[in-house]
């Protein structure tokens, strides 16, 4: 692992931070009038998810890590384990459950997304895309008319999530949805 200056801080920059890997979302240096300067930051943790505010002096040495996104293909879940294939080598690797963002979001042959510590070869995590089209496997059935009011009402999705679909979506239709927040988009578009 590299030591990085503070004067070499930019968005997206990964550092350790007591024992925890965090990426740089916002800094400022600021030099004040009286006093040295310094290099305000906002940090995002990869793992733990936590956003943090902290305060560097200036020239302050830190240690970068190198981070690499893989497209995975997700296979099939084991107890607690999941089965993800990769897209080049053909090697299957099996990830812990925690590890794993969202794994109600994930089915069968979907590509999703490992961020790898590349120095140390450890998968911090794995997520799904963005946006997925996903099929519902069980909802209420909608009645004629109930449409006019734009109501929803919950459906579950391949792979286990509970989202919110307007009353017109039945049964077995593909949707749409976004991971990130669980909404749902729009109805998936026909071949």
């Amino acid at each position: 692992m590299s030591k990085v200056n503070t004067s070499d801080f930019h968005n997206g920059l990964t550092i350790i931070l007591d024992g925890e890997i965090y990426e740089i979302v916002e800094f400022q240096h600021v030099k004040p009038g009286k006093g040295p300067a310094f290099v305000r930051t906002k940090l995002r943790g990869l793992v733990n998810e936590k956003n943090i505010d902290k305060t560097f002096r200036s020239g302050e040495k830190v240690e970068a890590v190198r981070i690499e996104s893989q497209p995975y293909q997700f296979l099939y879940a084991d107890g607690d384990l999941f089965y993800f294939m990769n897209q080049e080598t053909y090697e299957q690797t099996p990830l812990e459950i925690s590890k794993v963002q969202k794994p109600d979001f994930i089915s069968d042959g979907q590509i999703c997304t490992l961020t790898i510590d590349v120095e140390n070869e450890n998968i911090l995590f794995a997520e799904p895309p963005a946006q997925i089209e996903t099929e519902v496997v069980k909802t209420d059935p909608g009645l004629k008319g109930d449409t006019a009011q734009g109501g929803s009402k919950p459906a579950t999705v391949s792979g286990g999530a509970v989202i919110q679909v307007p009353l017109f979506i039945d049964q077995g239709e593909k949707v749409k949805v976004d991971t990130r927040t669980g909404e749902y988009l729009e109805r998936a578009k026909t071949k």
